[in-house]
């Protein structure tokens, strides 16, 4: 099945989906990433999943569309993200789905390097490295830790420079099949839906494309709790997936909840076990080296990563085991995930 349009001189349609919940302060700026787009205004469509905003966003959202009549307002009474995409995608007249969210910035090109990468490569989604864009100190210190193979295990799609097939990308731009295929979103997914209907697309033989020109920035949480929460959300989420899929996410993403349990049986049995402070301190010393060969050429930052390293670990891995026994005793994923219809083929055809 190729990206041509109904009409073959014509770019395929594309759906911009975007999920929103109180995002009075940001919806202008997305709106206006997206609108300054270099591909075809007339092969666009925009599409607003507002989870019951109360901030002005709605207001705002009813301003711009009245301005561009390609922006239409989707209501999404679940709130949760997945579910707003789910209700896109069930209006969705594009070919392709290119997912966007609020706190980002895209590159004019976002969107032509998407259908451009999916036409060049015949993968399911395809999408680019998460780039992080730092303005506080805090957020400084973050990105050289997410940076290092101990912040988030050597992922991909953390990497600007990597390209490729992948097991799962930033945001993503999609063929419209995948939905009538793999399904849509698990709607109940809080955390890890994307990386989740990525393996979906793995198991029934599809592909997923990393490419450098895909080229998106976001803005990363500002503050040791803020970062702890998110983390631990991710941890549960990975769980929620393992349990649902039935399938073990390997080694690398599970990390994190043996390097948790590990030292809560330490410190549990510290008196019993001789071995406790010294694995204390070579997990410091190595997350302290580590701390330092990052942040050369900004050696303040150090202190700040150090402690950034076992929040990213800790918060994961607390989130992962909360995750499994929650999920396990009280599991909330539906029996089959919901597909699109498939489209009518073209008349004549």
């Amino acid at each position: 099945m190729s990206l041509a349009s109904a009409h073959p001189t014509l770019d395929p349609l594309v759906t911009i989906a975007v999920p929103c919940l109180n995002e009075a302060q940001h919806i202008d700026a997305c709106i206006a990433s997206i609108t300054g787009q270099t591909y075809p205004r007339d092969r666009i469509e925009i599409l607003v999943a507002d989870g019951g905003s109360t901030d002005g966003t709605l207001a705002r959202l009813s301003a711009l569309a009245a301005a561009d009549g390609r922006i239409r307002v989707i209501p999404n009474p679940a709130r949760f993200q997945a579910a707003g995409l789910n209700a896109i995608l069930r209006e969705a007249r594009g070919d392709v789905i290119v997912r966007m969210d609020v706190h980002c910035e895209y590159a004019p090109t976002y969107v032509r390097a998407c259908v451009d990468a999916l036409g060049r490569t015949g993968a399911e989604n395809v999408g680019g490295a998460q780039r992080a864009r730092a303005t506080t100190r805090f957020q400084r210190a973050l990105c050289r830790a997410l940076a290092s193979p101990l912040g988030v295990g050597g992922a991909r799609y953390r990497n600007e420079d990597a390209e490729g097939f992948v097991d799962t990308v930033f945001l993503g731009a999609f063929r419209r099949r995948v939905f009538e295929t793999v399904g849509l979103y698990d709607p109940k997914a809080i955390t890890n839906e994307d990386a989740e209907l990525n393996q979906r697309i793995r198991e029934a033989g599809g592909q997923v494309f990393l490419s450098r020109d895909v080229v998106v920035h976001y803005v990363p949480r500002d503050s040791l709790p803020k970062l702890a929460k998110q983390y631990f959300r991710y941890g549960r989420g990975r769980a929620r997936t393992m349990l649902k899929t039935k399938r073990w996410p390997g080694f690398r993403p599970t990390l994190p909840f043996f390097a948790t349990a590990t030292a809560a049986s330490l410190l549990a049995t510290a008196p019993l076990q001789p071995f406790t402070l010294p694995a204390a301190l070579a997990y410091g010393i190595a997350t302290g080296a580590e701390a330092l060969r990052v942040t050369r050429g900004e050696r303040d930052l150090a202190p700040l990563v150090w402690l950034i390293f076992p929040t990213l670990h800790f918060s994961h891995g607390a989130g992962f085991a909360v995750g499994a026994v929650r999920y396990a005793l009280f599991p909330d994923w539906p029996a089959h995930d919901e597909r699109l219809p498939p489209r009518e083929p073209p008349h004549g055809a």
